[in-house]
């Protein structure tokens, strides 16, 4: 897994819970090569600034999910349930 803050270091907390969230889709895809995960504060917007932004290869195919909040674990979650809902539809084109 791949991981850039952009203008801040993320604490090893963070990551662990980045880290956690991802590896759960690997339950309904297990051939995902890589994650690119991208951290980033969005100077423009005051309250909901936190950008995290996850490319996922998997065979054939890159899913992407961006998301904004007010917290990177909030963020983190609705990337994860968005690249969720994409695997399930990756897997369902696949057996067509």
């Amino acid at each position: 897994m791949k991981m850039q803050s952009v203008g801040f270091k993320a604490d090893s907390k963070l990551e662990d819970f980045i880290n956690q969230k991802l590896k759960k889709l690997e339950k309904l895809e297990s051939k995902i090569t890589t994650y690119d995960v991208k951290l980033n504060v969005d100077k423009a917007s005051n309250r909901e600034n936190k950008v995290v932004e996850v490319k996922v290869k998997v065979p054939g195919s890159e899913l992407f999910a961006k998301k904004q909040s007010k917290t990177f674990e909030e963020a983190t979650d609705m990337v994860a349930e968005a690249l969720r809902a994409q695997i399930i539809k990756y897997k369902e084109n696949k057996f067509k």
